[in-house]
């Protein structure tokens, strides 16, 4: 992790996105910043932009609540996880429904795409991990080893490897090198509660947030966990690493407790307060500028304000 001291944050613009009709279970932003997408219990999916919180879309096709969503890295593409046992993939460009991909038994809780936006995980509560094709759709593997629902997932920035969440209060991770076949490559142990968030870095550390409380970052390759983060006074929604990773955000259930960490020391630097109920995202874009998203109202700007003078 780099040194050197984080700059701190000061909340912006506060901007609200009333127009769900149930209650909303998942948001996530661009990787640009510039659209927010909300998934809710009234079974579509929302698409904002984030600066004017105009809707861009409202789009409907599951035929249950809507559990998750996801952008691509490429911008392209967006997926949405539901109830109803299905993941949706669709445009971007004309918010239409690409493909639909079915095999989950039971609901579909999380979903990640590959850094190179080739490949999907999804994982739901029949325990299983599945990785997708996304140009055709079809079930690449099917990865069997959690002993309960799998809740959170993402990719390595090499895209080598998988990692997923359990209620189990384990993480997997999982190998996906070309010429082998998807297997179970090691486990992490240390929680004691649901891994609701998974994060990577770019240099490859992995953050995880749980319903214990904590957060974890670990150095995958050797299994090393680096950091525990104790202060969260609900269980741990959303996490992200700022582009240095110097700093890391993340988000409790309930009362809108975000919290910004160093990295370096595991100190949280700042608690910023009282904006929404449940922090659903923390995102960093590329210039540094925190993003969070919630229930009540969405997309607060938290801007970096000067360090100040040694």
């Amino acid at each position: 992790m780099n040194s050197g001291a984080p700059e701190t944050l000061a909340v912006g613009r506060v901007k609200f996105f009333g127009r769900h009709r149930g209650e909303v279970n998942s948001s996530t932003f661009s990787s640009d910043g510039q659209t927010l997408l909300t998934a809710s219990e009234d079974g579509c999916v929302y698409g904002w932009e984030t600066q004017s919180g105009q809707l861009l879309w409202r789009l409907g096709g599951h035929t249950g609540p809507v559990k998750f969503c996801r952008f691509s890295p490429d911008g392209r593409l967006f997926a949405s996880t539901s109830c109803d046992c299905t993941i949706r993939l669709w445009d971007v460009v004309g918010a239409k429904c690409l493909r639909v991909l079915k095999g989950h038994q039971r609901s579909v809780e999380t979903v990640s795409f590959s850094p190179d936006s080739r490949q999907l995980a999804s994982g739901g509560w029949d325990k299983r991990v599945m990785l997708w094709e996304v140009q055709s759709g079809q079930m690449l593997h099917l990865l069997a080893g959690h002993h309960d629902s799998v809740q959170s997932s993402d990719f390595s920035p090499s895209g080598d490897c998988l990692a997923t969440g359990s209620r189990d209060s384990t993480i997997r991770i999982w190998d996906l090198r070309a010429g082998t076949p998807a297997v179970f490559y090691k486990e992490l142990e240390g929680h004691s509660g649901n891994i609701s968030c998974l994060h990577y870095s770019v240099s490859g550390l992995l953050a995880s947030g749980s319903w214990d409380k904590t957060i974890h970052i670990w150095k995958p390759r050797n299994s090393s966990l680096l950091l525990q983060l104790k202060g969260h006074v609900t269980w741990v929604k959303s996490i992200a690493f700022s582009p240095d990773e110097q700093r890391l955000a993340s988000g409790g259930y309930s009362h809108m407790e975000v919290k910004v960490w160093d990295c370096n020391t595991g100190k949280c630097l700042e608690t910023l307060k009282g904006v929404l109920d449940v922090a659903h995202a923390c995102a960093f874009t590329p210039d540094g500028r925190l993003l969070v998203s919630g229930t009540r109202c969405q997309a607060p700007c938290m801007k970096k304000s000067p360090r100040a003078p040694q």
